[in-house]
């Protein structure tokens, strides 16, 4: 056989691979779902990205006519949950529900991880928010110049919902960028960790909005700033810590829905556009607002762009200020 025909050959052969690619793909787009949809929240039951998930997953259910499930797989910094959904079949019936972290700090954060980055892609990043810094009342600290001055007499314990969570990441931040000493004090979510604040079992703590405000509201939490780009939506006389003067401190989270890499491109697109659009009912709205959450719906390459470039920031700030998955 003369090389022009073995080109030939091989080139046919290769169109036929791909069109019976597409047309798996295009199929298992036209019967997904075909049975129930397990969204994994890789963080316990009560937090942010839970609530989000199950508002979402009822919206889902009705307009794709399957069940959408949460089950929640905590540990290790949301490494347990992102692990079981890299290794799941890409077939877009078992989905990742959570946030940024374990594709943004955990990578390095951890000696080694329980699955590689390109495991996964996103769908779409739904959307972000800032966290509010918040002490207990016994400290007597009133204000972030309390907080600079006492920071600077003692060493002051932070509660975080875990290892490589936005609140280790940010009280991290905090020893690093201001005079402030601190230890963190990790604990498994954003519930518990509000708790110690509020026991004192910890002087404070840079966590989710949503389980803060109803102790900030009850005077049980004396809060001190966001660490968002904006006020929050719920405590809008807050100050940013932009308007404090610590623009290194704004940190956000970004509440994201991922698949195993393998999941056809067609399975995606139909998923994505399902939760944008379940994003704009006005309930799942209203639930964003009271989770203090800013809608975002990237998806695809600017999703990818924006994984990117959190990664490469909290790289260096994990490298900077010594971070431990203590």
């Amino acid at each position: 056989m003369t090389m022009n025909r073995i080109r030939r050959h091989t080139l046919a052969a290769l169109a036929c691979a791909a069109v019976a690619a597409f047309g798996t793909s295009a199929a298992l787009a036209q019967t997904w779902p075909s049975r129930p949809v397990t969204f994994v929240n890789n963080f316990p039951p009560g937090g942010p990205s839970d609530l989000l998930a199950r508002s979402v997953a009822a919206v889902l259910a009705e307009t794709l006519k399957q069940p959408f499930v949460v089950e929640n797989k905590a540990g290790a910094g949301g490494n347990v949950g992102a692990a079981a959904v890299a290794k799941a079949a890409p077939d877009g019936h078992t989905v990742l529900f959570g946030i940024d972290t374990a594709f943004t700090v955990n990578p390095h954060l951890y000696a080694s991880m329980p699955f590689k980055p390109d495991d996964l892609k996103p769908v779409i990043i739904m959307a972000s928010s800032g966290l509010l810094i918040g002490v207990n009342p016994g400290t007597g600290i009133k204000s972030f110049g309390d907080l600079l001055a006492q920071g600077r007499a003692r060493t002051l314990n932070f509660s975080s919902g875990g290892n490589g969570s936005p609140g280790h990441l940010a009280a991290a931040v905090l020893g690093s960028s201001t005079p402030v000493k601190t230890t963190h004090i990790p604990y498994r979510g954003n519930t518990p960790a509000v708790t110690a604040v509020l026991s004192g079992e910890v002087d404070g703590g840079i966590l989710a909005t949503p389980g803060m405000l109803p102790h900030v509201q009850s005077g049980k939490i004396t809060p001190l700033a966001v660490t968002s780009a904006q006020r929050s939506q719920l405590a809008p006389q807050l100050p940013t810590v932009a308007e404090l003067g610590l623009k290194a401190l704004e940190t956000q989270v970004l509440y994201l829905v991922m698949v195993p890499a393998a999941t056809p491109d067609a399975v995606v697109q139909t998923l994505s556009r399902g939760i944008a659009e379940a994003l704009q009912r006005p309930d799942v709205k209203e639930r964003l607002k009271n989770l203090d959450l800013f809608f975002e719906g990237l998806t695809g390459a600017a999703a990818t762009q924006r994984l990117t470039g959190m990664n490469a920031r909290y790289g260096e700030i994990v490298r900077n200020t010594g971070m431990k998955a203590n």
